[in-house]
């Protein structure tokens, strides 16, 4: 499957938390990253994400490994996901590290996640505060078949535009990318 996706940046944070609170319950989250490489940079230069993430929501805490591939939609970054959950993320290091992976990155991540269905797909926004970058962003996905990228991106722009995010508000800046950048 691949996780059809966009990025934008917020003018209106609490309007556009008000209106997703009409869409679907509000679920509060800190997600603490790690992404790892290769010692050469290989993954991030192909555009692929190996990353370790500690989700915290409600005093519960669950770890997922996830790994991404290149994009397949270069304008808007959609990339084929694959996920599984992990007992315990200091195990994972560990095997990652002995592989040969090295830390690229971590960043902490706050969010509001909001799921509801659209246009009759399962969604999921986000609403985003990373403590080093300035403003806040909203992701909105959902999965779909590789032939029905294009349609499923389709839908999270109507939804978007429906949220009151405009095309000038897309991104497709990584977190990645702009907390290094910060903390040059």
């Amino acid at each position: 499957m691949i996780e059809a996706e966009l990025k934008a940046r917020v003018r209106d944070p609490e309007g556009l938390r008000a209106r997703l609170r009409e869409r679907a319950d509000e679920e509060l989250s800190v997600y603490r990253d790690t992404y790892y490489d290769r010692p050469d940079g290989t993954l991030t230069g192909e555009g692929r994400e190996l990353r370790v993430r500690v989700v915290e929501t409600g005093g519960v805490r669950r770890t997922v490994l996830t790994y991404k591939e290149p994009p397949v939609d270069a304008a808007s970054g959609s990339k084929p996901e694959h996920e599984t959950k992990v007992a315990d993320p200091a195990v994972i290091d560990t095997v990652l590290r002995a592989l040969g992976a090295v830390e690229y990155v971590s960043l902490t991540k706050h969010c509001a996640n909001y799921r509801f269905t659209a246009r009759g797909r399962d969604m999921l926004a986000t609403v985003v505060t990373v403590p080093e970058l300035n403003g806040t962003f909203v992701e909105l996905e959902t999965m779909a078949d590789p032939g029905d990228v294009e349609s499923a991106l389709a839908d999270v722009r109507a939804v978007l535009a429906e949220l009151g995010v405009t095309k000038d508000d897309l991104t497709t800046e990584q977190y990645t990318d702009a907390v290094l950048q910060a903390r040059l």
